[in-house]
């Protein structure tokens, strides 16, 4: 197992495959997730000739279990440790859901050379509560009701999340996975309740407007139109906007896990972004 020591004494674990003089890309994944949930994308990627490299975020997997720093600033600081400790040069960085935020803060903050391009995949910038200033943003009782389960009946809620809206598994004619399921509840249950409860913080009520406005590298931004956990319309078609240059790309019926889901279609699509 690979890991680095932060400098709170925090391990993150990580994986690196392919040639290191090949360009790299850095996938950031997901709550509740792991760096596991890339293991499709990454092989895809390692067969195009690629480096890939994914980490498990502090308080997840097989990282440290913290019960500090699990928010945003610091989950990018373990990024820049990480990508100092390999020194990443022209990396592509890619983040779902929650990782998409740590990509959008990582990328705004990161050295001058460490990043060449930034997608976000069905990302939680700019900002997922709803506020004044976000009126069309989920209401804080969404998250509420999400730290009650983590802190009370977290084995229960990391098995109904995946099998009904994070996969769109409750859709009428969807083709249900179960082990796409039982993998989702592994890597849930991999983590610290504690880190996961702290997370909800960080994905819901972190702003990233202004992150996304510091972006330079081009970036793609992907969203499904079906996705039941992060609404399209105030997520993707925002960050879009802030984003100068930025391209959206909006798939219909896909849901908030269309990377599994959906990888056939992601992938290619993904792989040209990059190469373009």
């Amino acid at each position: 197992m690979a890991t680095i020591k932060t400098s709170d004494g925090t391990e993150i674990f990580y994986k690196d495959w392919g040639p290191k003089t090949a360009q790299p890309i850095v996938f950031h994944h997901g709550w509740p997730l792991t760096a596991d949930d890339w293991d499709t994308q990454m092989m895809f990627f390692l067969a195009n000739g690629f480096r890939v490299i994914a980490h498990d975020r502090r308080g997840h997997g097989r990282s440290t279990q913290t019960d500090t720093g699990n928010e945003m600033d610091t989950y990018a600081a373990d990024v820049a440790a990480l990508t100092d400790h390999l020194d990443l040069k022209g990396a592509v960085h890619i983040g779902h859901s929650t990782g998409g935020g740590e990509v959008a803060r990582y990328v705004a903050r990161a050295k001058p050379g460490r990043v060449a391009k930034a997608v976000l995949v069905a990302a939680v910038p700019p900002i997922m509560v709803k506020t004044a200033s976000n009126p069309g943003g989920l209401p804080m009782e969404v998250f509420d009701g999400i730290r009650t389960q983590v802190a009370t009946n977290r084995a229960q809620f990391f098995l109904d999340l995946p099998t009904g809206p994070f996969y769109g598994f409750n859709r009428d004619g969807a083709k249900v996975l179960p082990g796409v399921i039982q993998n989702w509840w592994r890597q849930g249950m991999m983590g610290g309740a504690k880190a996961h409860y702290d997370c909800v913080a960080a994905f819901a009520q972190t702003d990233f407007t202004e992150d996304l406005k510091q972006i330079k590298v081009p970036t793609l931004v992907m969203h499904g139109d079906d996705d039941q956990i992060v609404p399209y319309q105030d997520a993707g078609v925002l960050s879009a906007k802030l984003v100068k240059g930025a391209e959206l790309k909006i798939y219909k019926g896909y849901p908030h896990g269309m990377l599994t889901t959906h990888a056939d279609v992601l992938n290619p699509d993904l792989l040209a972004f990059i190469r373009a």
